[in-house]
């Protein structure tokens, strides 16, 4: 031999790895506690007095929420009202420089908008014929149906920019 013991390679005699440590089993079975059986033990007062705090702070901040997300809504309708409002002032516009009717631009910027009739108010001024240039306005009374936030807000005008 070369003059290398057998196990400074790693291998046991005979050449096989050496066995691997014994491990402990646990025995299945509740772990043994010191001192005698009883009831357990309160719960320390710090933890005690705070059951119910999840609730309350959802009974806090649950109608903050929800009036917060009524205004999102109301916010919501009073922006599309704007938008029809700007589309009925371009449809009374065309009305009113192609036909000469008095009462045609504020029918069709109502028929093309789809809002209330009585809530718009369209003023043309300029009219001098069919062809010419005119200055349409438009102002529309937004109602605000929306709960809570309708009663707080009230009817909100809107015109075009």
């Amino acid at each position: 031999m070369t003059g290398v013991p057998p196990r400074a390679s790693g291998r046991g005699p005979g050449g096989r790895c050496p066995a691997p440590p014994a491990r402990r089993r646990r025995l299945p079975g509740p772990a043994l506690r010191s001192g005698p059986p009883g009831p357990a033990r309160p719960a320390p007062r710090r933890w005690r007095s705070s059951r119910g705090q999840a609730a309350v702070e959802l009974a806090l901040v649950l109608p903050l929420v929800a009036l917060l997300l009524l205004t999102v809504v109301q916010v919501g309708f009073l922006v599309r009202d704007q938008v029809l409002v700007v589309h009925a002032t371009r449809e009374a516009a065309r009305a009113a420089a192609v036909d000469p009717s008095p009462g045609v631009p504020g029918q069709r910027a109502a028929a093309a908008s789809g809002l209330a009739a009585d809530r718009l108010e369209v003023t043309v001024r300029g009219r001098q014929g069919p062809g010419s240039q005119v200055t349409v306005t438009a102002r529309y009374r937004s109602p605000t149906a929306v709960p809570v936030v309708g009663a707080l807000l009230g009817d909100v005008a809107s015109a075009p920019p």
